[in-house]
């Protein structure tokens, strides 16, 4: 059996990773939707 010393490093580096990965994708996801909102106004300027 492993020591409690060293899981819990593992499982803190994984949280601390995944927290990062999350963010990056709500930036992803905001950063798209503002092409989308910004590319559907300039469609009904057009028209």
């Amino acid at each position: 059996m492993r020591s409690p010393l060293f899981i819990l490093p593992v499982l803190a580096l994984i949280t601390l990773t995944a927290c990062e990965t999350v963010k990056g994708v709500g930036r992803d996801v905001g950063n798209t939707g503002e092409v989308i909102t910004e590319s559907s106004r300039q469609v009904q300027k057009d028209l």
